[in-house]
């Protein structure tokens, strides 16, 4: 049995109980976090907190070489983790359908999403969010602004009156130079506001810090403004509103301290 469990959003205690209790279970734990990661928790946190041998795994062990965790839910029952939900943008379909193939059990457990909590921070709707996108460092695709396929992707839900979800990059196990095992970036709202700003200036967007924490911030205002503010340790993501709602509005206002002056335009 392969079991697929969602670690939720912010520390060893985001699991639900369904998730901790197939963790406990589980003849061995493998988990991922070069997609995302727990930021209120490590790997230390989540074996003290559960009582489990954590084995962590790299994109390649996982992606392309994810034998030994075949191998060892055909012998047994194993647990696969990420932060999130195993499903939702940290995506192991690939996984899973190669499980299946071989003729193992599987079964998902979800988690808390940084989706959902997107929409339940900032107010705005989740029905009317379209197409989410992830916004690269430059020099992961080799240019020095936003790839054509961000932008086209957030003018088409624009054109739609949809809300943006902007994923915001991480790398962990492989930097500006190439493979290395050290190191970890996180890109920032305010980072990730002054790519965009470059087109979008004077647009409103919504940042949402530490989404799952005791202390989320959430903070909303024209993309140049939002790119000379910081907000703290990550993971942070950015959503860039399409046509809102009156309620939607505001939320904005009361939830997200957005400048009515720019709501109104």
């Amino acid at each position: 049995m392969l079991t697929f469990i969602g670690l939720g959003l912010y520390d060893e205690q985001s699991v639900t109980v369904e998730g901790r209790e197939a963790l406990r279970a589980a003849d061995r734990v493998f988990a991922e976090f070069y997609t995302s990661r727990l930021v209120g928790a490590d790997v230390d946190d989540l074996e003290a907190a559960h009582g489990i041998d954590v084995e962590v795994r790299d994109r390649e062990g996982v992606e392309r070489d994810p034998d030994a965790i075949l191998a060892a839910a055909e012998a047994g029952d194993v647990a696969f983790c990420t932060a999130g939900d195993t499903m939702i943008s940290t995506t192991h379909t690939d996984l899973r359908m190669r499980a299946e193939d071989r003729g193992i059990d599987t079964r998902v457990i979800h988690g808390v999403t940084a989706q959902s909590a997107a929409s339940s921070l900032t107010g705005l709707q989740n029905y009317r969010f379209g197409k989410a996108v992830t916004l690269p460092f430059p020099y992961a695709h080799g240019g020095d602004d936003v790839p054509g396929s961000v932008i086209e992707a957030i003018e088409a839900n624009r054109e739609r009156g949809l809300h943006t979800l902007v994923y915001l990059d991480i790398k962990v196990g492989t930097g500006p130079t190439g493979p290395d095992p050290d190191h970890e970036e996180y890109m920032t709202a305010a980072y990730a506001a002054d790519l965009l700003a470059d087109g979008w200036a004077d647009e409103l967007g919504v940042v949402i810090a530490r989404a799952g924490s005791p202390d989320p911030v959430v903070a909303a205002d024209r993309l140049s403004a939002l790119a000379d503010r910081t907000f703290g340790d990550p993971l942070h993501m950015l959503v860039i509103p399409g046509d809102l709602h009156h309620v939607e509005a505001e939320a904005l206002v009361g939830l997200a301290d957005a400048p009515e002056t720019v709501l109104e335009e």
